[in-house]
């Protein structure tokens, strides 16, 4: 039996994807497949990572399944004094569509990938060809942050927070709010989300953009707008069991924004893409394929 460790599980990551510049920022993407496009925005703790699974099954379905790392995410620049704002970010990500050279596209978001993805459909809404809204935040000025992420908000204690972040700790915490199904994701992969979460820079682009939230009624009018626009089809996918994001909250709000009559409830937690990859893609290339205006 051979073990992986950490790094083996990084440095495949890492051979998975390359490197790209948008916005002179220089980031990281993972590109698998071919046919139409479907972009994977992450959220908070997250990066292309976490959407590997998801990749895998969008490219057996014949779509090209991209994921790209946030700014202060993962193997992104952590530029200090950058805009990690969802604006900020949000910007990041028009020009990462154009980087990368996509015309029409998919949209899946996912966690604050949610708000950044809004900000993306609501400044190029005759690009995105669908939206998928995986376990989010529309109605941002009632969001309030699950109980393990809140100290990152506050300066000083969010770096001792961190601090007191071991391995052991984050896979713990990680299997009880986020992973339903803990056999389908090993320790060294626990162990990465912590590696790409603090980076190079101790974390500190990520504890910038926990700190640049903007849960405005501005802000919340325009997510509602990119979720019921009538410009391309929506759905909204939630993992019934997610402890940080409820159903019956967070994704009833979502249901309501985009006018749907009904949720597509998964067994699984906050990050259903990890152990419900097969369903979600499947969702989404069903909804893919029933869009008029197809993806390039």
């Amino acid at each position: 039996m051979i073990l992986v460790g950490v790094d083996d599980v990084l440095a495949a990551h890492r051979r998975a994807g390359r490197r790209f510049t948008a916005g002179d920022v220089t980031s990281f993407v993972r590109d698998k497949g071919s046919g139409p496009a479907v972009v994977c925005m992450h959220g908070m703790w997250g990066s292309s990572f976490g959407f590997a699974r998801l990749l895998d099954q969008l490219a057996d379905r014949g779509f090209r399944g991209l994921a790209w790392d946030l700014p202060g995410f993962g193997l992104a620049d952590r530029p200090a004094g950058y805009d990690y704002s969802w604006t900020g970010l949000g910007r990041f990500a028009v020009a990462a569509v154009d980087a990368l050279g996509l015309d029409r596209f998919h949209l899946v978001v996912h966690d604050i990938g949610g708000p950044v993805g809004f900000e993306l459909a609501w400044a190029r809404p005759h690009q995105v060809a669908s939206l998928t809204i995986l376990n989010t935040m529309i109605d941002v000025t009632g969001f309030r942050p699950p109980w393990a992420m809140r100290p990152f908000r506050r300066r000083g204690l969010g770096e001792v927070w961190l601090a007191g972040l071991t391995r052991p700790a984050v896979r713990h915490l990680l299997r009880r709010q986020g992973i339903r199904d803990t056999a389908m994701v090993s320790d060294a992969e626990l162990d990465a989300y912590l590696a790409l979460m603090k980076g190079d820079d101790r974390a500190r682009g990520f504890l910038a953009a926990m700190r640049s939230t903007e849960p405005t009624a501005a802000k919340q009018a325009r997510y509602r707008a990119a979720a019921g626009s009538n410009r391309y089809p929506v759905q909204v996918i939630w993992g019934q069991d997610d402890p940080a994001l409820p159903l019956h909250t967070y994704g009833e709000q979502a249901r309501a924004a985009a006018g749907l009559p009904s949720i597509h409830a998964l067994p699984a937690k906050h990050f259903l893409q990890q152990d419900q990859a097969p369903a979600i893609a499947h969702l989404i290339t069903q909804l893919a394929r029933s869009s008029s205006h197809p993806a390039a």
